[in-house]
C-alpha cells in the first residue's frame, strides 16, 4: 500500500523534495505495518521485529552499534563457529546436569547455525564491545528462541533461556576467543591451504617446463648472469611451498581453545572437566585437533596466536607481491617492454585505446597483498592491546584474520586458474635479449681477469659492439678462446 502511494506521488513532475517526502512516508508505513514482539533483558523490555530470532540485548546492539552497515557484519565463518560452540557446550552441559529435552533442542537449533540456515539473524557489526559479548548473546538468543520452537513455544518466552541454557558454563570472555580459533583454523584448512597447495603445484610444472630455456638474469634490475626459465621458477615455487609450511607451523596454537577460562581465565562456574570434554567435542565435530588451551589467562588477555598467524600471512603476501610483480614485468610488452612471458590475455584492458590487454591477474593479487599487509598492522596493534586480564580487539582481529585468509586463499586461485596455468614462454624473444647482454662476460672472469673483462663490457657497450669484438679488439683473447668460454648454457650453476 505504502508503495503504492509512492510510485502514484512520482508519477509526473516530482521535485527532490517531494521525493524525500514520499520515501519517509513508505519508510513510516513500512514501520507501521511491520509486527513486533517484546523481548527483555535486565535493562527492561525492548521491541523486536516478530520474524527475527534475536532477542532484547541484540536489538540494543544494533541500535547501539549503527556502524559501517551490513557490509560491517560479524564475518560468517565466526557466526558457525558460534553454531559449533554451542552445541558441543550443550552436548557436554547435558553431562553435568543440563535437562536433555532442552539441551537436545540447543543442539538441533545451534546445528542450524553451523550450517548457515540462520544467517539472517545475525545482523551486528564487528564495531562493538571488545570482547565480541553482543555476537555471544546474538548467537545466545538466536539458539534459544529456535530451541524454543522446536520444542513447541513462542520466541521470546525463554522457555529457553539464553543465558541459563545456551551459555550455560560460559563466558563471553571464553567464547569469542574460542569460536575466533575454530573460524580461523577451519578457514585455514579448508580454504587457505588447499589453494595454496595448487598454485604451489602449478608452479613446480612450469618450472620443469621452462627446465631448459637459458635466459638472461636480472639484479638491481639490470641486466646479470644467465639462468633458465625455470630456475627463476623454481625461485617462486618455493617461496609459496615455504608459505604454506610457515602457516600450517602456527597451527598447534590455533588448535588450543579458550572455553572453559569463562570471564577471566580462572573457570569460576564450571566444573572441572569441563574444558577438556568441550575442545574434545569441537575436535569431533569439526574434524581439527582441538585441545584445551594451556593456560587460561594467555587465551582471555592476549591473542598471541592470531598475531603469528597473520605474520605467516603477511608473508605469504610479501612472497605473492614479489611472484606476480615479476611476473607482470616478465610479461611487459608487448612489443616494448621485457616480453619473455606471453600471459594469458583475459579480458579488454582499455577503454580508450585498442587492443590493449593488461595483466589484470598479477594485478588483483598484489593488491590483495596489499590489503593483508593493511589487515596485519591492524591485528598487530590489537593484539598489542590486551588490558590486564582480558584483550578487547577481538572482533577486529577476528574480522581482520578472517578477511586476510579469504581474500588469500581466493586471489591465490584465481592467480593460479587465470594467469600462471596458461603462461607461455617466448623463446624468441628471450634468446634475442640473453645474447645482447653483456653481463655474459662475467664468464671471462677465470680467464682474464676482472679488471680485463670489465674493459670489455665497458668497450662494447660505449661503441654498441659485440663482447667478442670488444674482447679481440683489446687483445684479451682470441676468437676460439671466447666461443668456448662464453656459452650461456654452461653458465647456469657450478662448474666440474
Amino acid at each position: 500500500m505504502a508503495m503504492y502511494i509512492v510510485s502514484r506521488r512520482l508519477s509526473a513532475g516530482s521535485t527532490t523534495s517531494q521525493l524525500v517526502t514520499s520515501l519517509r512516508y513508505a519508510t513510516c508505513w513500512r514501520s507501521f505495518f511491520t509486527s513486533f514482539r517484546e523481548e527483555r533483558d535486565t535493562f527492561g523490555p525492548i521491541n523486536v521485529p516478530s520474524d527475527k530470532l534475536w532477542g532484547a540485548q541484540t536489538q540494543r546492539s544494533l541500535q547501539n552499534f549503527e556502524i559501517g552497515g551490513e557490509r560491517e557484519r560479524m564475518p560468517e565463518p565466526i557466526i558457525r563457529a558460534f553454531g559449533v560452540l554451542k552445541k558441543c557446550a550443550a552436548k557436554v552441559n547435558m553431562e553435568y546436569g543440563l535437562d536433555p529435552t532442552i539441551g537436545k533442542a540447543i543442539m538441533q537449533a545451534a546445528e542450524e547455525v553451523a550450517e548457515g540456515k540462520l544467517n539472517d539473524h545475525f545482523p551486528l557489526v564487528v564495531w562493538q564491545t571488545g570482547s565480541g559479548t553482543q555476537s555471544n548473546m546474538n548467537a545466545n538468543e538466536v539458539i534459544a528462541n529456535r530451541a524454543a520452537e522446536i520444542l513447541g513455544h513462542q520466541r521470546g518466552e525463554k522457555f529457553v533461556h539464553p543465558n541459563d541454557h545456551v551459555n550455560r558454563s560460559q563466558s563471553s570472555n571464553d567464547t569469542f576467543p574460542t569460536v575466533m580459533h575454530i573460524a580461523a583454523a577451519m578457514e585455514i584448512n579448508s580454504r587457505l591451504i588447499p589453494k595454496l597447495k595448487i598454485l604451489h603445484s602449478t608452479l613446480h610444472s612450469k618450472s620443469i617446463e621452462f627446465k631448459d630455456i637459458v635466459k638472461i638474469g636480472r639484479t638491481h634490475t639490470q641486466d646479470a648472469t644467465p639462468l633458465t626459465l625455470g630456475q627463476e621458477f623454481s625461485g617462486y615455487t618455493t617461496q609459496v611451498k615455504y608459505g604454506i609450511d610457515r602457516v600450517l607451523c602456527t597451527l598447534p596454537c590455533m588448535y588450543q581453545l579458550a572455553q572453559g577460562g569463562t570471564a577471566v581465565g580462572t573457570g569460576l562456574n564450571t566444573k572441572k572437566g569441563f574444558d577438556a570434554k568441550i575442545a574434545a567435542a569441537v575436535a569431533d565435530e569439526t574434524n581439527l585437533p582441538f585441545v584445551t588451551a594451556e593456560n587460561k589467562f594467555e587465551a582471555l588477555a592476549a591473542h598471541d596466536a592470531f598475531v603469528e598467524t597473520s605474520g605467516a600471512l603477511n608473508t605469504v603476501a610479501t612472497s605473492l607481491m614479489k611472484v606476480a610483480n615479476d611476473i607482470r614485468l616478465l610479461g611487459s610488452g608487448p612489443r616494448c617492454g621485457l616480453g619473455e612471458l606471453i600471459l594469458p590475455e583475459n579480458e579488454p584492458g582499455s577503454s580508450i585505446m585498442p587492443g590493449k590487454v593488461n595483466p589484470t591477474q598479477c594485478e588483483a593479487i598484489t593488491m590483495v597483498c596489499a590489503q593483508v599487509m593493511g589487515n596485519h598492522v591492524a591485528i598487530t596493534v590489537g593484539g598489542s592491546n590486551g588490558h590486564f586480564e582480558l584483550n578487547v580487539f577481538k572482533p577486529m582481529i577476528a574480522n581482520a584474520l578472517l578477511h586476510s585468509l579469504r581474500l588469500l586463499g581466493d586471489a591465490s586461485a584465481s592467480f593460479e586458474k587465470n594467469c600462471v596455468r596458461g603462461i607461455q614462454a617466448n623463446r624468441e624473444r628471450i634468446s634475442k635479449l640473453l645474447h645482447e647482454s653483456l653481463m655474459l662476460v662475467t664468464s671471462l672472469n677465470p680467464k682474464i681477469g676482472y679488471d680485463n673483462a670489465a674493459a670489455v663490457a665497458k668497450k662494447a657497450h660505449k661503441e654498441g659492439s659485440t663482447l667478442k669484438e670488444a674482447a679481440l679488439s683489446l687483445g684479451v683473447l682470441t676468437s676460439e678462446e671466447f666461443d668456448t668460454l662464453v656459452v650461456p648454457e654452461k653458465m647456469i650453476g657450478p662448474s666440474d
